[in-house]
This record gives C-alpha cells, sequence and structure tokens, in this order.
C-alpha cells in the first residue's frame, strides 16, 4: 500500500519535472547548445572524461597519486550511486517523442539519481584540490544539466545526483587529503 503524502510528494516532483522540461524546450533544437550539452553528455559516459582530466592534472602535477585518488573516487561513486542506490529507486526515463539530433547511448538502469550529476559533483570536488574550483564545478554543471537538456534525465534525477556527488565529492575530498 503505498502512503498517500508520498504520492501527492511524487505527483508535485513530476509537475515540477514536467514544467522545467517544458521551459527547457526553448534551449532545445539550438545547435550550439544542442551540440555542446549532447558532447558533455557523451564524453561523461562512464567518467572518462573525468579519468581523462585527472591523468592530465596528474602529469601536470607530477603526480600520478592524483590520478589515482580521482579514479578511485568515481570507482566508490559509481558502485554506490549505479549499484544499491539506482536499485531503490525504480524510476523511468523521460519519454524522446522526436528523434536526437545526435547519437546518444541511452542508459538501462532507473533514472534517479543522475550517476552524470553525481559523477560530475564528485569529479569536480577532486580535481579543485589543486584550485580552480569554478571551472572544474562549472564543467561539472554542464555534464549534469547536459542529462536534461538530452532528456535522458528528469531535472529531480539530476538534482538528486548532484547532492548525492557533492556529499561523496567532499568526503572523497578529505580522505585523499589526509592520505596523500
Amino acid at each position: 500500500m503505498t502512503n498517500p503524502s508520498g504520492t501527492q510528494s511524487l505527483n508535485a516532483i513530476d509537475r515540477i519535472d514536467e514544467r522545467i522540461d517544458e521551459l527547457w524546450d526553448v534551449l532545445r533544437g539550438n545547435p550550439v547548445l544542442d551540440r555542446l550539452f549532447y558532447t558533455a553528455s557523451e564524453a561523461a559516459d562512464f567518467s572518462v572524461v573525468w579519468h581523462t582530466l585527472g591523468v592530465i592534472q596528474a602529469i601536470l602535477d607530477d603526480d600520478p597519486k592524483t590520478a589515482v585518488a580521482i579514479s578511485a573516487a568515481l570507482g566508490v561513486e559509481s558502485g554506490l550511486i549505479n549499484g544499491p542506490v539506482k536499485s531503490l529507486f525504480k524510476r523511468s526515463r523521460p519519454v524522446q517523442e522526436v528523434a536526437r539530433p545526435h547519437n546518444l547511448r541511452q542508459p538501462k538502469t532507473s533514472s534517479f539519481p543522475s550517476g552524470h550529476a553525481s559523477a560530475a559533483m564528485v569529479a569536480a570536488a577532486m580535481l579543485s584540490r589543486r584550485g580552480k574550483a569554478p571551472l572544474w564545478y562549472t564543467l561539472g554543471a554542464i555534464v549534469a544539466t547536459s542529462r536534461i537538456h538530452v532528456r535522458i534525465h528528469h531535472a529531480s534525477d539530476v538534482a538528486g545526483g548532484i547532492v548525492a556527488g557533492v556529499v561523496l565529492g567532499e568526503v572523497a575530498k578529505r580522505a585523499a587529503d589526509r592520505l596523500l
């Protein structure tokens, strides 16, 4: 039996997600924004962009532990978010009614929370250990919001992923600061 107040909350979240999606339609179809968001979304599949940036930062810092720490944090994040957390929620993904302007992998896991968003925040936290936090969090925000733009996630999925990623990123950053 479902909790009536829980059902009302879910309906309110669904309405908010629908409204954000409607408002976001103003941005969809713009060739520059489509290219930006589709590229960001695809580059962040399997956290490839984050692992790559970690390796680049390790090379620039002449410290391979930097890349190892970032990859380890992303591995823990992925294991938690894409495993037990997504298993708790059986949320369907947004329906894509028209053809996408660019190819994109369609995940088969639950929509909530967004793994791209959580990984982006973990990576931003870890990359910002050496400075330039605004740059890393801006890049993370682009990846996170790309999932709304390409209609792979609802806005609340992205918000949930951001919150989880900020928490996990802070834990990972503190652990790395102690260990490295």
